[in-house]
């Protein structure tokens, strides 16, 4: 078993990782979440891994749809009002991301998509919601139908927005900025299989394990990682089986179904969580043809089927 240290002050976990790795874990964003130091550093590990959850949960709190004090549930309080809401800068600059990934990508992604949770549970039953009803809820999705002239923004009644598609993304990048600002020596951020790293351990590359969709725990790949980051998009844990079909929670906006033939898992390589988390989850959107989109981009990719 690795050796733990628990301070109870700041709810973190020091972790040894064999002798030349500690790990500073804590939970955020409904995900396990580690900062990765070499081992030398057990004196400074706390004070940085308190510098990485701090952010982390700074972003869950301000940007989750389940706080009834967060940016989100104050712009859905604000639904069918002419005047809108004025939100921050921060807010306002993911807004401004969203549109882009909305229109980059012809509506298939969007952060207004989130209300076809209402028609869909995916937890593993053999329950779909019927069409009547999936289709009752198109008239709610798209990015298109808000009124964003920063700072201001008018959501229609009945509609609503999920940032959950690059909230962790951008955690990672945010906590990797603040740890960069004080730091050369190497360090990786991971939350929940999002991470990002500065440079090599003493020791040469990050081992990184991306996981088998048919096996929690257990590793298809091990992906060697010197600096940027890795994201990883799949159906492994959230998904409905009937009729031997098997239906990911990958939505479609435009149709509000799953999408069909989707690879089980996309990993993408990138300078940012931000930008390889968009790249891996628009080619999950692109179902049979997400090798193709993503060699079409040019960028570093590891399927799983």
């Amino acid at each position: 078993m690795p050796a733990r240290t628990f301070a109870p002050d700041t709810a973190l976990n020091i972790e040894s990782r064999g002798a030349d790795l500690l790990a500073v874990c804590f939970g955020a964003m409904a995900s396990p979440c580690e900062l990765l130091l070499p081992a030398a550093e057990r004196a400074v590990a706390l004070d940085l891994g308190e510098l990485v959850a701090r952010e982390a949960r700074r972003i869950e709190a301000k940007f989750s749809r389940y706080r009834d004090d967060s940016v989100v549930t104050a712009i859905h309080r604000s639904r069918g009002s002419a005047a809108g809401i004025e939100v921050d800068e921060e807010t306002a600059s993911l807004l401004d991301f969203a549109r882009e990934c909305f229109e980059l990508s012809d509506g298939l992604f969007d952060i207004t998509s989130g209300v076809l949770r209402r028609a869909w549970r995916f937890d593993g039953s053999d329950r779909l919601p019927s069409p009547q009803t999936v289709q009752s809820l198109l008239p709610l999705v798209g990015f298109d139908k808000l009124s964003w002239n920063p700072p201001r923004l008018v959501l229609p009644e009945g509609m609503e927005l999920d940032l959950g598609g690059i909230g962790k993304e951008y955690a990672v990048d945010r906590a990797f900025a603040l740890l960069a600002a004080v730091r050369e020596a190497p360090f990786l951020v991971n939350f929940g299989g999002d991470l990002r790293a500065n440079r090599p351990t003493p020791r040469g590359p990050w081992q990184v394990g991306i996981e088998r969709p048919d096996a929690a725990g257990r590793a298809a790949l091990i992906l060697e990682l010197e600096q940027g980051a890795l994201t990883t998009s799949g159906d492994a844990r959230r998904f409905l089986l009937k009729d031997g079909i098997r239906y990911g929670h990958i939505l479609d906006p435009r149709t509000g179904w799953p999408v069909r033939d989707a690879p089980r898992s996309v990993t993408v390589a990138a300078a940012t969580c931000t930008e390889a988390g968009l790249l891996s989850t628009l080619a999950m959107l692109q179902g049979a043809g997400a090798e193709t989109y993503l060699e079409a981009q040019g960028v570093i990719h590891w399927l799983l089927r």
